[in-house]
């Protein structure tokens, strides 16, 4: 398929299969994965959340199983910041603090799809009605591959304006959320948060133990960035009447050097982050570099990073 061809030309669902491994991506929906799992004795088990028929009819990344950040993680606060003398303003819609970008809520395009794989397309040309004062043109890119290991997504964005961009990118997944589902990772701190789920404070909790330790996830109702994390996440789900026991390790690279975790009570789902920045880097000032992450890409460079979701 042809870097030029039109959503409108193209299937609403991208289908991968590798083995017993099936993954969709819903293009309308921000670039979307919309399922992960394994058919085996045509039985279907999830790691990730599944879209919804709603979700995919309403083109709804929020509904998806796991949705792309870009060109910034998590909220800003008031949607304003100054980024090397320039005034940065995004619409926030319903919200105060607009959250997560704006590539979640763009179709993308498919330039590439092969039976284990796709590469999903992204231009963003500069400021439109959508997106409000965002001054900084970029393409961006999302390559999806499936193996007999699990599901590897890698993520590209290029500045192409002519003065340099602030960015964030991560991926945001939904994992299923069953009985005694369990999460392990290890960070060395965790930014404590207002009500309004802006950061505060950077400290070492005594949560950071218990993650490392194990924790289960209905235990805990989370919302919070956290900072020099090893990049690896362990998800392990018990047998029940809801599906056979299974685990599933989330592996990212840097800069994916955050990870946020959030465990709202009464969900069938939590979420595990891989992410660039923490939340309203740009308007942290006073904190270093390794604190609230963000980069600042040249005109014409390329950053990139990637995560896995390796499956038992």
């Amino acid at each position: 398929m042809s870097e030029g061809a039109s959503i409108q030309e193209q299937p609403l669902l991208i289908k991968l299969s590798n083995g017993d491994l099936r993954v969709s991506i819903a293009l309308e929906a921000g670039g979307s994965i919309a399922s992960f799992y394994r058919l085996r004795h045509g039985i279907q088990t999830h790691w990730l959340r599944p879209a919804s028929e709603l979700a995919l009819k309403n083109k709804s990344a929020e509904g998806m199983a796991s949705f792309p950040m870009i060109p910034f993680c998590n909220r800003i606060r008031d949607g304003k910041a100054v980024f090397d003398g320039r005034q940065v303003s995004v619409p926030s819609g319903a919200r105060r603090h607009p959250l997560h970008g704006f590539g979640w809520t763009r179709a993308w395009s498919c330039v590439q799809h092969e039976a284990a794989s796709a590469s999903l397309h992204l231009d963003f040309p500069g400021p439109d009605n959508d997106n409000g004062g965002w001054p900084f043109k970029f393409k961006a890119s999302q390559h999806v591959s499936l193996t007999e290991q699990g599901l590897f997504i890698t993520m590209e964005v290029k500045n192409t304006d002519n003065v340099p961009m602030p960015l964030g990118i991560g991926h945001h997944p939904y994992f299923v959320r069953e009985p005694d589902t369990r999460l392990t990772l290890s960070a060395q701190g965790m930014w404590q948060g207002d009500h309004e789920v802006m950061p505060t404070t950077l400290d070492q909790p005594p949560l950071l133990q218990k993650l490392k330790e194990g924790i289960r996830v209905d235990d805990f109702a989370l919302d919070n960035n956290f900072a020099g994390w090893d990049r690896i996440a362990n998800v392990t789900w018990p047998a029940s009447d809801a599906g056979p026991a299974r685990s599933m390790k989330l592996q990212a690279s840097s800069p994916f050097d955050y990870v946020v975790l959030y465990t709202p009570a009464g969900q069938d789902f939590f979420c595990v982050e891989p992410a660039s920045n923490c939340t309203d880097w740009l308007n942290l000032a006073s904190h270093t570099q390794a604190e609230k992450g963000g980069a600042v890409v040249a005109p014409g460079e390329v950053y990139t990073a990637g995560f896995s979701l390796l499956v038992d």
